[in-house]
């Protein structure tokens, strides 16, 4: 069997034990704030947290904005990243009284946990993990201090409140293995401070964006959950297609028709090719029209909550402070735990 097999299958077990006990587990996730989340952040990861959540799995939901900066020279509009995607999570169904949502820089102590854990990694180890590499490969450029380690300022994310179930796609399984090699390196060179943590992997759809690549905020193809019904409808009209007037689905050879179908799909729960043939030959503009009212008709409910949480910016704001509060409680606590362990309590 192999390693990726393997996990799905240790995935599934744990899928089954988090649903009969879901008290005994916490789970750390979370995004950069590079832009608005969009519909490839709602399938790929917010659905599954919102999940777990309402099974009652403790939820630390991070807004890293100091890795913003990590494949970038600058912060961008962060800050109004950070509170508009506080808007989705709670427009999503993340229950602020039980959750929390707090932002990487509000809490000193969890970097403090960067050094120790730095000691733990080779330079080798770092250098292998698949998004260093790819980060790296896509900018073009020296690779940073702060790219390089990127890895473990995620496994000092995840184990600051000593998270024991990481809900990951396929591309982030090295992420967890390696904050599970650091907790336990962590535990064996001084004491037993951090739980292994699991990762467990989420069934998420792959959403294309509109032009058929992936759906991204750079590429300018992705339908972000704060559009309005008419932004969206505009975004879709611009959408590439092709000339052909039968609509097929063929992800190789029509990305742009293909991607619509999928958009489609996935926003009304049918199948891309039942979608294809009742268009027929009605050609690119029906294939939008149905896109369009598609994910409109999905995300209405998302958007009035959305747009109801906005009308209260001083709840929101206070959202986030009570989340760095009570993110800095646990930080605090597992940062004095890890000086004792190292014999630095004084």
């Amino acid at each position: 069997m192999n390693t990726f097999s393997a996990a799905v299958e240790r995935s599934s077990t744990l899928r089954a034990a988090v649903t009969e006990h879901p008290g005994r587990y916490r789970i750390l996730t979370g995004e950069r704030p590079t832009g608005p989340l969009h519909l490839g952040h709602y399938f790929g990861t917010i659905s599954e947290r919102v999940r777990l959540h309402r099974l009652g799995v403790d939820t630390f939901v991070i807004l890293a904005d100091y890795q913003v900066i990590t494949d970038r020279d600058a912060m961008g509009q962060v800050r109004e990243n950070v509170y508009s995607a506080v808007l989705d999570y709670l427009a999503a169904g993340i229950d602020p009284d039980r959750a929390t949502i707090f932002t990487h820089s509000s809490v000193p102590a969890l970097n403090q946990l960067m050094l120790p854990f730095l000691s733990l990694v080779t330079e080798a180890e770092l250098h292998r993990n698949p998004t260093v590499k790819a980060e790296h490969a896509a900018s073009g450029r020296a690779l940073s201090g702060l790219l390089l380690t990127y890895p473990v300022h995620q496994a000092a994310d995840i184990l600051f409140c000593k998270g024991n179930l990481v809900p990951v796609g396929k591309d982030n399984l090295p992420h967890v293995e390696l904050t599970r090699v650091i907790a336990r390196r962590f535990n064996e060179r001084y004491s037993a401070v951090f739980p292994e943590p699991q990762a467990l992997l989420t069934s998420a759809p792959e959403v294309p964006g509109l032009d058929g690549r992936k759906m991204s905020k750079s590429y300018g193809n992705a339908i972000a959950l704060s559009m309005t019904a008419d932004e969206t409808a505009a975004l879709i009209r611009r959408a590439p297609t092709d000339s052909q007037r039968l609509i097929t689905f063929d992800s190789v050879n029509r990305p742009g028709v293909s991607a619509l179908l999928t958009t489609a799909a996935l926003c009304s729960g049918r199948d891309e090719r039942d979608l294809a043939d009742d268009i027929g030959d009605a050609g690119a503009g029906a294939l939008k029209k149905l896109t369009t009212d598609s994910v409109n008709e999905f995300l209405a409910p998302h958007r009035q909550r959305r747009t109801d949480f906005a009308r209260d910016p001083e709840f929101v704001r206070s959202v986030l402070r009570h989340g760095n509060r009570r993110a800095n409680v646990e930080a605090t606590r597992t940062l004095e735990e890890v000086h004792a362990a190292m014999g630095t309590a004084y």
